[in-house]
């Protein structure tokens, strides 16, 4: 399954999803450090969902990393735009 199925994925299965936009951003990071030449290195999220509203930041960055597990191992770069 790509990466970013699997993000979507779990994250609609933790969270209860109003915005959910998954940039795959790997081919601006060519050759550079942390490519691993998958295309599946660099991921942008943009999330909103309610339960995340009323969380601090950190909370919520917390929140989002442990929804997705493992995949923070497997990639090199996830920014996150939570709210």
């Amino acid at each position: 399954m790509p990466v970013n199925d699997e993000i979507e994925t779990r994250l609609r299965q933790v969270f209860q999803v109003q915005e959910l936009e998954i940039v795959n951003e790997s081919h601006r990071h060519a050759g550079h450090s942390g490519d691993d030449g998958s295309g599946e290195s660099h991921f942008r999220i943009r999330l909103r969902a309610p339960e995340l509203a009323a969380m601090g930041r950190v909370q919520r960055h917390r929140a989002v990393q442990a929804a997705l597990g493992d995949i923070n191992t497997r990639v090199h770069a996830i920014a996150l735009d939570i709210g």
